[in-house]
């Protein structure tokens, strides 16, 4: 059950190698980073971006909507960070809330390429589902992966989602319509 209380603090989730946070929008300089480091990398699983989208000044304003989002209850958009929290490793964002009957979310998430292999995109999203299945009360937490990204639909399973279908031209991934596989977890005490 969801408890209002929980959006008045923000998380911070610890795991063995991992801090997991709302990122400060002070801190914008290291997600530009991540962001720079991996623009290559992700942009076969990720929307077009535009140039804006590598700039500080937009990351400050995205970080600060993230945290209003956060105390709206409509998203947790958790950065994934070294235990000093110099460095992004990751992030896995819970969007799409809908509270009432459903109390599901959309997980969508991101590891950088020097920490892919590493088990720690595993570890911190137990530690996230965790956090949105016992804090956040929710039901369900749906995910969806391109069919050729063979590693997240591993790495998903690995975690109990299960598929429940395929969605043709899903979603625009680096300007063309995707198919995607369709997965869920469910919370199931």
């Amino acid at each position: 059950m969801f408890r209002r209380s929980v959006l008045d603090e923000l998380p911070v989730l610890r795991t063995e190698r991992l801090v997991l946070r709302l990122l400060d929008p002070a801190r914008a300089d290291i997600m530009v980073r991540f962001r720079h480091e991996n623009r290559e990398r992700l942009k076969q699983w990720e929307p077009r971006r535009s140039p804006e989208f590598y700039t500080e000044g937009y990351w400050r304003l995205q970080l600060r909507y993230g945290l209003r989002e956060f105390r709206e209850g409509k998203s947790v958009c958790l950065t994934f960070l070294t235990p000093r929290e110099d460095e992004v490793v990751g992030v896995a964002n819970f969007t799409n809330i809908v509270r009432g009957t459903f109390e599901a979310c959309h997980l969508g998430y991101s590891v950088g390429a020097r920490h892919e292999g590493k088990g720690l995109m595993k570890e911190g999203l137990q530690a996230a589902i965790s956090y949105m299945f016992a804090d956040y009360g929710l039901h369900r937490i749906m995910a969806n992966y391109l069919p050729h990204n063979e590693r997240s639909g591993a790495l998903l399973a690995s975690l109990g989602f299960e598929k429940e279908g395929f969605a043709r031209a899903y979603l625009q991934i680096d300007g063309v319509w995707a198919d995607h596989v369709l997965t869920s977890l469910i919370n199931d005490p």
